[in-house]
């Protein structure tokens, strides 16, 4: 009696005129573009390699595809450090790759985000050449000062005892203009001053251009450190405090508490100029939504402001960080489910606020090797069927895991500012590796040799081509999910009852009057446990299993007996009402 599963393997069946934006309730892939498909054996992945894999991704069902930066770079932060805004990274291809790109997506009925990096530029950037030199008009297009004399030893010393994310001062002295610049990352990665309005009109125009060549939007990357606080009276930078426990080496970003580098009201304003400039794009060109996802990893209040101010928009998705942070393989029901209602609560209410849920990305452990590889299906499960967006970052579809890399191979920043004793805690390489297409040499990321990051020793036996032919597997779990969300039940995003039954079992409800009722079942703990699902939401007597975890003992398509579902331990289960 397969009443559910046979439409979900094919085509919905109930069909509804979506009014919603294109952004809506969407599906947010993220590529890492120099590990996801090398098209000319360079072993490095490329704008062709993109393109020739976004068929996959439109057949998995994702909305849009953003891409981790693509633009020129000397590549001392793999992206980051970006010396030309306006021009393609030669090791990933040219200009004209990049459109065909935009026309293969546009062909399939993909959109294509970029990322956008406003904070600073690489100290390659012809901008920071010219402010080095004194030039007029770019003078001030980064923070510079004369530092501090010490009044017993005559030496001069940094403007302030700011930290770098990646550790040691955020200031460095410059030989030539004879002034210390700062930077909140990298040596080689100048902030930009955004006190300058030349500044914010050039950053607008790197919009406006990119824009034009058809992207959808940006994901604009760490979004608290546009502002720092301005000089005092006396042309002085107040130093930050330190921290009162928890971290006590000088050198680590986290000695301070970051008062007058991060979260400054000027930056809010920024990101709601950011909307406003793509809704002129838009109403300008007849164009469709050109959205922003905003990365912020700040306090809750903070990161609930993003979407807007109840006057001016923000982010269409700031990303949930605080679930991110707060939900692990430890966690208990009543903790997600707090972490649930507590971004469903607090966000805006009204048709242009979506929630949504991520748990993943380049600059995280992955997904499978934080929760385990058991426990891979059933945060999947969880992300696809909340209400709102989702993000993904690529092969947590397949349950990929972290690849362990030597302090001698380790490319990472982060990680190389640390030492061989603790470079692995700092280290982004592990989930940076390529992309595991199939089992042929390198796993199919490229026809060379060699490859910029090691590939996972696992890419055999874990790859696309091998999930897709099976019939149960990861891939084809994922598959399911997203079909499932075009449900009315799913689009739906104010229907989302949720409990937690102690202390394992988290069990919600997605339900639209006049669709299906959609139970999800997910047991955070290892041991099996009966419950009787009508205890928690009207199911009838039987449900059907639309998918479940690899490691469930039901099937997809079997019914069973509401009244004793056996949620087994690791296992999350989508069940359906049979009428």
């Amino acid at each position: 009696m397969k009443l559910h599963i046979e439409f979900l393997t094919l085509v919905i069946a109930i069909t509804v005129v979506n009014a919603n934006d294109w952004w809506m309730n969407g599906n947010f892939y993220q590529i890492y573009p120099r590990s996801f498909r090398d098209s000319d054996g360079d072993g490095i992945g490329d704008l062709n390699g993109v393109t020739e894999k976004l068929p996959y991704l439109k057949e998995v069902g994702f909305t849009a595809a953003w891409l981790s930066p693509i633009f020129k770079s000397p590549m001392a932060d793999f992206g980051y450090d970006i010396s030309d805004f306006y021009q393609v990274h030669p090791e990933y291809g040219t200009m004209q790759d990049f459109e065909n790109m935009i026309k293969k997506a546009k062909e399939i009925g993909m959109k294509i985000i970029l990322d956008f990096v406003p904070n600073h530029t690489s100290d390659e950037n012809e901008w920071f050449k010219k402010s080095v030199d004194g030039d007029p008009k770019y003078k001030d297009y980064y923070i510079w000062h004369n530092g501090v004399v010490d009044p017993t030893t005559g030496e001069r010393k940094p403007p302030s005892n700011w930290l770098s994310a990646f550790r040691y001062s955020a200031w460095e002295w410059n030989d030539v203009r004879q002034q210390y610049y700062l930077h909140q990352f990298a040596i080689k990665q100048p902030d930009l001053n955004y006190r300058n309005p030349a500044v914010v009109e050039e950053m607008k125009n790197v919009m406006r251009f990119w824009l034009a060549k058809g992207i959808s939007g940006f994901r604009i990357d760490a979004c608290p450190f546009l502002f720092e606080v301005d000089l005092d009276r006396n042309g002085l930078y107040a130093d930050e405090p330190p921290v009162t426990s928890g971290c006590p080496d000088p050198d680590d970003y986290c000695h301070l508490q970051h008062i007058y580098t991060n979260n400054l009201p000027e930056t809010m304003d920024m990101i709601y100029q950011w909307r406003e400039l793509t809704e002129s794009f838009k109403k300008e060109n007849g164009s469709d939504t050109k959205i922003l996802l905003t990365e912020a990893y700040t306090d809750f209040d903070i990161m609930i402001k993003y979407y807007g101010d109840g006057k001016r928009k923000g982010s269409y998705v700031p990303f949930n960080f605080d679930f991110m942070g707060n939900v692990n393989k430890d966690s208990k029901a009543v903790d997600v489910v707090q972490n649930v209602n507590k971004w469903l609560n607090a966000m805006p209410k009204g048709k242009d606020f979506y929630p949504n849920w991520v748990l993943g990305n380049h600059d995280s452990k992955r997904v499978a090797s934080r929760f385990g590889v058991e426990k891979a299906d059933l945060v999947n499960i969880m992300l696809q069927t909340l209400p709102g967006n989702a993000v993904t970052y690529n092969g947590e579809e397949l349950a990929m895991t972290d690849v362990f890399i030597k302090w001698e191979d380790t490319v990472d920043p982060q990680a190389c500012n640390a030492n061989p004793t603790n470079f692995n805690s700092y280290s982004r390489d592990p989930a940076r590796t390529p992309f595991q297409w199939d089992a042929s040499p390198n796993a199919g990321f490229t026809e060379g040799t060699e490859t910029w990051l090691p590939v996972s020793e696992d890419y055999k036996v874990k790859n696309v081509m091998m999930q897709e032919r099976a019939p149960h597997s990861h891939l084809q779990i994922f598959k399911k999910l997203v079909r499932l969300r075009k449900e009315p039940s799913m689009q739906d995003i104010s229907n989302l009852q949720i409990k937690a039954v102690p202390d394992n079992i988290v069990i919600y409800s997605r339900y639209t009057p006049g669709s299906s009722r959609y139970v999800i079942i997910l047991n955070l703990g290892s041991t099996t446990q009966t419950i009787n699902i009508n205890d928690h939401f009207p199911v009838g007597q039987k449900v059907e299993i639309i998918t479940a975890s690899i490691s469930s003992d039901y099937s997809d398509g079997e019914v069973v007996d509401a009244a004793r579902f056996s949620a087994k331990g690791n296992v999350g289960t989508v069940v359906v009402a049979v009428q």
